[in-house]
């Protein structure tokens, strides 16, 4: 299955532009070799989690695989649904399905800090949770639906007009509750 995003092609893009060998960026960013190989080729719905890393190890903002024609002045997004999208597989491995769908508020902001994106959370299978950590802090803003953040040892259960702002270097782990679909407004902060 093809993921339908251009995540893999501007990884490949940028580590070609940097000289870096798959292996090498592998090495960089504690990633494996075939994990990165099969973003590459569009095969999996990236979790957050790793691609932060291949980022980080290419010293580029999460946002960079979203941008195009980089511009100084303001972005505006109208309905909150962007076209510029990534499909990740909200565990920490990759799978080939996707869901989250990060619609971005701020693809081609040049010189961003900052990732906003509204986020349609589906409901995934029942599983061990593989909670994530990185760098960097988060606020999410429930949209619609309710949501259930995992946060270090503790479960935090927030429903549509809740919010929630947490260092993210804390293992975390955040999934609609139900059967049904959540959206969520995120901000994400990862330093360079």
């Amino acid at each position: 299955m093809t993921v339908e995003n251009n995540i893999g092609t501007k990884i490949t893009q940028i580590r070609e532009q940097r000289e870096l060998s798959v292996e090498r960026l592998a090495e960089l960013s504690s990633v494996s070799v075939s994990m990165i190989e099969q973003l590459e080729e569009g095969l999996l719905a990236p979790s957050l989690a790793p691609l932060m890393k291949i980022a980080r190890a290419l010293g580029v903002r999460l946002g960079t695989f979203l941008d195009d024609a980089p511009q100084s002045g303001p972005v505006m997004v109208s309905g909150g649904r962007s076209d510029r999208i990534i499909r990740f597989s909200g565990d920490q491995e990759p799978s080939d399905r996707s869901s989250l769908d990060f619609f971005s508020l701020a693809a081609d902001k040049k010189d961003r800090h900052m990732e906003p994106f509204v986020i349609t959370v589906r409901p995934g299978e029942e599983k061990e949770l593989n909670l994530s950590e990185h760098e960097g802090e988060e606020f999410i803003y429930v949209l619609d639906g309710t949501i259930t953040v995992h946060y270090g040892k503790d479960v935090y259960e927030l429903k549509a007009g809740d919010s929630i702002y947490y260092d993210s270097v804390v293992p975390h782990y955040v999934h609609t509750r139900g059967a049904g679909e959540s959206r969520i407004l995120a901000v994400i902060y990862a330093p360079l």
